[in-house]
């Protein structure tokens, strides 16, 4: 199935942003960073379009990271990590403050 525009525009800029692969460690920054500006359901879509074009572990590490952000707070520093790596890619979301401790519930 086909992405929305949005969301393919989305992935566009993650590749842009980490055009190696996103690291393991940035998974569960990321999905929280996407999870203030986005529906769960369009963050859903994102990860899975990116776990559709990794190897199987990789995938499945995607896969449980999003369970994991409903639980685990990433830290600001590693917020602000993907944040920046991001905006050198061109991502117009990751403006600084866009996720605080205040909007960090949004993201479940």
């Amino acid at each position: 199935m086909a992405l929305p525009p949005v969301l393919s525009a989305i992935i566009a800029w993650l590749r842009a942003g980490y055009p190696e692969g996103v690291p393991e460690v940035d998974y569960i920054p990321l999905l929280a960073l996407l999870g203030s500006q986005l529906t769960d359901a369009d963050v859903s879509a994102i990860a899975e379009e990116l776990a559709s074009t990794s190897d199987p572990a990789t995938a499945q590490t995607i896969r449980a990271a999003i369970g994991k952000v409903t639980h685990d707070r990433p830290l600001e520093s590693d917020i602000a990590r993907v944040r920046a790596r991001l905006a050198a890619g061109g991502w117009p979301l990751a403006r600084p403050g866009a996720i605080s401790g205040a909007d960090a519930g949004s993201a479940s």
